[in-house]
This record gives structure tokens, sequence and C-alpha cells, in this order.
């Protein structure tokens, strides 16, 4: 070997060090940087010219770790949705240790209709029974608001999602090009793909997608179902009007809520369409399914209690169309309007408390003329088998039967809890898997005792180059002299 031939190798040797030892530092520097993968050199012989060949920075990724972890932390997000709505509904309703749910306020309805009947004369009673009856429409009015705030919360997380991936996709496009633009000048390119696997990141969250490459370092992003967000520089179109105010009216069968449109084509947006798997989809069956469903729940067990006490054979004194103890913002309730009744119903003004307060007319029926026998039980036995009458009911969640007041309570909770139980279950399940395959890719990060032993390493073949240099100088000395 010729000196210079060994000069240009020990230079090249010391130039690969200095390279190697900014890698090391990098990695070392971003241990803790969440979105970072730890970087490698590409080092190999320079062949017949000698040395060290330099190649370019690469990202130590696994592409089926990385695949896994997405799909994990979308079902995580879409999990933790429905999980969220399910877990303020069951606190809205109540539970069966909770003494203010809607169940325990119409136990509380039958104790105080029972101390009543024990004492028809007492003021005291009929007022508490009044105060009662309160209670319990005004528990079942906070659950039907309760479900009309999360349905608009969802509304709102929507409106947010898409404004953030229409962001996303545009940042996405726009670090396509940047790279594409360092590739060309030869520059590394591992920060901005670390940038841009961020991206990715937050638009799978949103929306599962499946990634392909393309030349020249250029990333297309599809939903699961096949659905183009971005490919070659064209970015999707998301379509979205917000409505300022979901009622329990609005639908988005009838039209009255926006649904989703992808450069111009409407989607399925339900829970297993074709954007399904993450948080957008799960807001979409929050708003459009599982609130719907919650409030036709509630909607049943309103109108029914209603007619109970509406009924003339309960309440002799009562017409066909007058309003009974409960009433449909304050009138009589028609039972091909049960759309919105849970939010609508209310105590008659003529006993409330807050009202006219003539709580005698519990005893004596609600239109009566006069204060009757203060001794006469019938109307609030009456009131009391209407509570235990077995009537006809349809709903989903608190199914299709006979049922008594009490029954329908109790259904009521226990399905709402039940739901609550079972997400729950999904999302304990989904963020298990999530953190177990989340690990997997950590131990693939930066191990900073590696990299402290590897800059060693690279000390030490520093040092040998040096000294190579340091031996050809004294040898070129040498030569001159001679």
């Amino acid at each position: 070997m010729s000196l210079s031939t060994a000069l240009n190798s020990a230079m090249s040797g010391i130039t690969a060090a200095g390279r190697s030892t900014s890698v090391v530092s990098d990695n070392l520097a971003n241990a803790l940087t969440e979105g970072y993968y730890r970087r490698t050199l590409d080092l190999s012989s320079n062949g017949a010219a000698g040395g060290v060949s330099i190649g370019s920075v690469q990202r130590m990724i696994d592409p089926a770790i990385q695949k896994s972890v997405r799909a994990a932390e979308a079902n995580f997000a879409a999990t933790s949705v429905t999980s969220d709505f399910y877990a303020r509904i069951s606190e809205q309703v109540g539970t069966v240790n909770d003494g203010y749910s809607v169940a325990q306020r119409l136990t509380d309805l039958e104790s105080a209709l029972i101390e009543a009947t024990s004492l028809p004369d007492s003021d005291a009673r009929l007022n508490d029974l009044s105060m009662q009856a309160e209670e319990l429409a005004m528990s079942i009015q906070d659950a039907a608001e309760g479900v009309a705030t999360l349905r608009n919360k969802a509304e709102d997380s929507i409106v947010s999602l898409v404004d953030g991936l229409e962001t996303d996709l545009k940042n996405l496009n726009d670090m396509n090009k940047k790279i594409l633009a360092a590739e060309i000048r030869g520059q590394d390119t591992s920060g901005l793909e670390d940038q841009r696997d961020n991206l990715i990141d937050s638009i799978n969250e949103v929306i599962p997608v499946q990634i392909y490459q393309r030349d020249n370092n250029q990333t297309a992003l599809y939903t699961t179902s096949g659905i183009k967000l971005i490919d070659g520089g064209s970015v999707a179109e998301f379509s979205f009007d917000e409505t300022p105010l979901v009622t329990p009216y609005m639908t988005i069968d009838n039209g009255q809520l926006s649904g989703l449109e992808i450069d111009g084509k409407s989607i399925d947006t339900s829970i297993n369409g074709r954007i399904g798997g993450g948080s957008l989809a799960a807001q979409f069956h929050v708003r459009d399914v599982a609130s719907v469903q919650a409030q036709e729940d509630l909607d049943t067990m309103a109108g029914d209690l209603i007619e109970r006490f509406q009924d003339p054979t309960v309440d002799t004194t009562l017409g066909a169309t007058d309003p009974g103890i409960f009433t449909d913002g304050g009138g009589f309730y028609d039972n091909t309007n049960e759309l919105g009744i849970a939010n609508r119903i209310e105590i008659n003004s003529t006993i409330a408390m807050s009202g006219d307060a003539e709580t005698w007319r519990l005893r004596d029926g609600l239109n009566a003329t006069g204060i009757g026998n203060k001794g006469d039980t019938t109307i609030l036995n009456n009131y009391g088998a209407a509570l235990e009458a077995s009537n006809t009911i349809s709903s989903a969640g608190l199914g299709t039967g006979d049922y008594s007041a009490y029954e329908i309570a109790s259904n009521l909770m226990t399905n709402f809890t039940q739901e609550n139980t079972w997400a729950e279950q999904e999302l304990a399940f989904s963020s298990a898997i999530f953190s177990d395959i989340q690990a997997r890719e950590l131990e693939q990060g930066v191990d900073t005792d590696s990299e402290l032993q590897t800059l060693m390493m690279i000390e030490t073949i520093y040092a040998a180059n040096a000294r190579m240099i340091q031996a050809i100088d004294e040898m070129m000395q040498e030569l001159m002299r001679l």
C-alpha cells in the first residue's frame, strides 16, 4: 500500500468516525423524543480505492410493528370515545348504589305515596309526594339534557377532527415536497421522515390508513377501504356542515344533520363503515346511533310515566285530554309525539311546590272543584296501582313487553350500566393491546447504553486512524530528510 493510499484510507476513516459520532449524538439527544427513530450510518468498503465509503443515514423501523401500533392506536381511540359516552350516560341515569338515580327517584316517589296514603289528611306528606314527583321528572329531564349535551359535543368533535384531518393532510403533502427537495440535494431526510410519520400517526388515529411508498421517497395514504387521502400531490377534500345546535328531532336520515363527503362523494360514517376504526367514525356513532338510542330509552320511560298518571280511570276528575301529575311541558301528552318527551317532562304546576302548591289535589283529584274528604285514599291508591300496572313498551334498550313502572326504571338503569361495562371492557382490552405493541416498538428505540458503547468504539476507530495519519506524517518527514 502506498503512503497516499494509506493516507486516504485513514482520512476516510476519520470522516466516517466523525459522521458516525454525529448520528450517535442525535440518537442520545433524542432518546426520549416521541416519534424519533434510532439512526444508523451505512458504511462499506471503498473497494480497490481503499478506505471507507459513507452511505446514507437509515431510520431503524420495523414496518410490521409500526403497522400494528397504528392499528391498535386507532382502535384505542375509537373505544375511548364510546367508553367516555357510556360512562357519562351511566352517571346521568345513575347506578344501583346511587341515591340520586332515576330508579331511586321512582322508589322515593313510591315511598312518599305510601306515606301519603297512610295519612291522607297530612299536608306535609302530600307536599313530600309532590316534591318527590318533581324530583323524578327532573332526574329524567336532566338525563335527557345530558344526552343532548354529549350529542352536541360529538358534533363539535366531528368538526374539530375533520378540520384537523385537512390540516394534517396539507402538512403531509408539504412534507412530501420537502423530502423530495432534500433527496434531490443529497441531504439527510431522516428528520423530515420522522415528522411525516408523526403526521401519519395523527391522521391514522382519526381514520385508519394504508400507506404506499412511491418513487423518490414519497408517501401515499388511503383508508383501509381504499379511499384516497393523498397521492401524487393530490389531497382529498372533506366536506362536513356543522349544525350549531343538535336537537332530538335531528338525524342524518331526515337530512337535518350533515354526513361526510370526501372529494364530493358521500361516505358511510357508521362505526364499521368505510372510515370505521378510528375516532371520527366513533364520534359519528355517538351522534347518530348511541345518543339516539339513549334518547329513545329515556323517551319511552318518560312517556309511559306520564300516561300512567293522566289516565282518567286513575284520576276520575281528569278529562280525556287533561294533563295528569306529569305533563308534556305543562300540557296533555300525546304518545304520537314521543320524541323528546324526556326533555319536556315536568310536574303539573297546579300541584308543584314551585307553582300553585295545591297538593291536596293529589288526594282529591287534579281537577277537583274543592277540597273533599281528607280521609279518602281512592285516587292515592289508584296512583299506586298505576305504578304497578304492566304497560306494553318497545325500546331497543328497555326491551319489548309488558312492564311496571319500576321494571322500566330498573331496565333503564341496567341497560346503561351494561353498556358502560361493555364499553369499559373493550377500552381495557384495546388499551392493553396498544400498550403491549407500543412497548415492542419502544424496545427498538434508542438504547442509551448501547449508543454509549458505540460511541466508545467510534472513539477507538478515530484514534486508530489518527495514529495512522501521525505515522504516515512521520514517515513522510523521514523521507524528506533523506
